[in-house]
């Protein structure tokens, strides 16, 4: 009897994870409510960046690590949208979580981005965020809510990203 149960834990466990891989990053991503939480990292021109000091913009947060097949995938993409947006008041900080920094500026050599890179070596932010996924992205009204949080990247992401944004803007300059 226990080795009847343990095969069909394993089978449920089986099932139950292939069902949680097989979810799309849209079925990952949610709205969210309260006030983004402030945080000063160090960008990669050396200079710090402080979240509040953004307010009044829409921001988005993207949390990637160099190992990460899915953020190399959407980096370009997101600078695309950066770049479009940023005219408009949207600012994209991405947020390298990985311990050493050297990993994220090799990256950064092969594909280079437009927008500010940030360093979260210690995963403070990282926690504060409540990040389990890469990438990771986290969208802010102009007020500093919680607009959007998206887990994981597949192709086509980025269409909701701009409408999104784009909503944020228009919404901002009412």
């Amino acid at each position: 009897m226990i080795r009847k149960r343990n095969w069909l834990a394993t089978i449920a466990l089986t099932f139950a994870g292939a069902t949680c891989i097989g979810l799309s990053g849209s079925a990952l991503a949610k709205s969210a409510g309260g006030t983004a939480k402030d945080f000063t990292l160090k960008a990669n021109n050396g200079k710090n960046v402080r979240l509040s000091d953004l307010r009044g913009q829409v921001v988005m947060l993207n949390f990637w690590a160099s190992w990460c097949g899915p953020c190399r995938q959407e980096m370009p993409l997101l600078d695309a949208l950066y770049k479009k947006y940023s005219p408009a008041g949207f600012t994209l900080l991405g947020i390298n979580v990985e311990a050493d920094p050297k990993e994220a500026d090799a990256l950064l050599k092969e594909l280079p981005v437009s927008f500010p890179v940030l360093y979260d070596t210690t995963s403070k932010v990282s926690e504060a965020y409540k990040v389990d996924a890469m990438p990771s992205s986290v969208l802010i009204d102009c007020d500093g809510k919680v607009s959007y949080i998206h887990k994981g990247y597949k192709p086509g992401d980025e269409k909701e990203y701009k409408k999104r944004v784009k909503g944020l803007i228009r919404s901002c300059s009412m």
